[in-house]
């Protein structure tokens, strides 16, 4: 059990930790509310189901391409504003803008120019919010030097950002409602625009309050030019292949990647389960249910489950911490047998204080190891420290979950025998789909702790890093 007490030094003051909170609220509310507005590309605009698919995959790929440039460009910037604050301003304004932008579709014009506008406008929005996210994540990495502080700041933003997630479920309340617009399409581009103005406000606010390391004397920072465009490229992939052999992060990374993908396949199975399990399939008995189920989720996730799972850290060390969490969230997800029940819907909030250990603990867990292994990279690798690769590398490994998820939660809807079509299921369609809401995850999630099992980079071996480096070059 840690008895060391935090320097003052060390500690992140309240006022940089709500700002950088603030930025994970726009991290989360950018794509929460992409993934429910993209439901209306078919509703409302009248786009083909394949083509609809297709602007959901393709930016992802994309995405996957500008994370780890921006991040070695963040890494090796120059700039009497830091590292990454610069490109926090400017990628929050983007983002913000662009977001609004893509959504002022016209459901008149023709499927084949909203599809183009939306593929274009797109893959512009996503460099936007590279710009804003990646360095935001590196700075999130710098913020502090200290073991334990590390993980109250991710604790923090992660509160924060999961404000995000108890308002994103009502968007698909807000815009079908026929009194607040005439119309879906209406509703979407209004709602985009609110939405990229909330986005604009909060995301500068980690530029302006956020302090990161003293980056003036970093050595080894490369040169950021046209011209030396071909050595960059070959610099990044170096960097790309010396964070790959940091199996500490690798660790990290599978376990995330498990955990996530494990969650995210069966996310959507909750509101399949609770409109065709519990209500027969009647939609206006279904009601706010689901958008329910998912607000107290994120409640219970920021105000109950962060807060625990901060304190235990700080008790028993990471590592261990994240094992009991996950194991909780485990007997949670086998709770859901019992608590989608037809005949009492208000036990559907029974598992979710159990639940939210999993996503609740895996996020503010990860994060802040993977400050600790940004430290073990600076002691294997020297200089310039690389919180923006190892960030975009980390978050490419979530893309890259979330993405698969989505196909291969359709390949289970599709194996269990769920159709789309019927207003009813059968019975035993449902029975599968629960069996797989619980399993797919608890797999997963035991998988996750198989691989975390044998994590090296403990809380003793992080302050031995932290005192060589310092040692080494001087405080930060």
């Amino acid at each position: 059990m840690s008895k060391y007490t935090t320097p003052a030094s060390d500690r992140v003051p309240i006022v940089q930790k709500a700002a950088f909170g603030a930025g994970h609220l726009v991290n989360n509310l950018l794509p929460g509310a992409l993934g429910i507005f993209m439901f209306f590309l078919l509703t409302a605009f009248g786009m083909d189901p394949f083509l609809a698919g297709i602007l959901g995959g393709l930016p992802r790929l994309f995405d996957a391409i500008t994370d780890p440039i921006m991040g070695f460009i963040s890494d090796n910037t120059r700039s009497r504003f830091g590292r990454r604050r610069p490109y926090i301003f400017a990628g929050a304004i983007l983002s913000g803008v662009l977001f609004a932008l893509l959504w002022q579709l016209d459901e008149n014009n023709s499927q084949t120019f909203n599809f183009w506008y939306f593929l274009i406008v797109s893959l512009i929005y996503l460099i936007g919010n590279t710009i804003f996210s990646t360095p935001l994540i590196g700075l999130g990495y710098e913020m502090t030097s200290d073991y334990n502080e590390r993980t109250r700041l991710m604790a923090f933003s992660q509160i924060v950002g999961q404000v995000a997630w108890m308002i994103v479920p009502w968007f698909w309340v807000i815009i079908a409602n026929p009194d607040l617009f005439e119309s879906q399409a209406v509703g979407v581009r209004r709602l985009s625009i609110f939405v990229g103005a909330i986005c604009i406000v909060l995301g500068i606010l980690p530029a302006i309050f956020c302090k990161g390391i003293d980056a003036s004397h970093m050595g080894n920072r490369k040169e950021l030019s046209f011209r030396s465009l071909f050595s960059n490229l070959k610099d990044l992939f170096q960097g790309i292949v010396e964070v790959s052999k940091n199996k500490p992060f690798v660790k990290l990374c599978g376990a995330t990647f498990l955990v996530f993908n494990g969650f995210q396949m069966v996310a959507s199975f909750s509101f399949f389960i609770i409109v065709f399990y519990m209500f027969k399939g009647d939609y206006g008995l279904a009601g706010n249910w689901p958008a329910w189920f998912s607000t107290i989720s994120a409640m219970v996730t920021a105000f109950m489950v962060i807060p625990i799972i901060t304190w235990m850290a700080n008790k028993v060390g990471k590592r261990k911490a994240f094992i009991i969490s996950t194991a909780i969230s485990i007997v949670g997800y086998g709770l859901k047998w019992w608590g989608f029940n037809p005949a009492n819907p208000w036990l559907i909030f029974m598992p979710i204080p159990l639940m939210a250990f999993g996503i609740g603990g895996l996020f503010t867990l990860m994060m802040s190891m993977t400050a600790d292994v940004c430290d073990l990279d600076e002691l294997n690798n020297g200089m310039p420290r690389k919180e923006g690769t190892f960030g975009a590398i980390y978050w490419w490994m979530v893309k890259l979950g979330q993405g698969l998820a989505l196909v291969l939660g359709g390949l289970v809807l599709k194996t269990v025998g769920f159709d789309q079509t019927l207003a009813q299921q059968t019975a035993e369609t449902m029975t599968n789909l629960r069996i797989a809401d619980i399993a797919i995850p608890a797999f997963t999630a035991g998988l996750a702790i198989w691989v975390m099992w044998t994590y090296s980079l403990t809380e003793e071996r992080a302050r031995e890093i932290k005192a060589e480096l310092e040692s080494r070059r001087g405080k930060l």
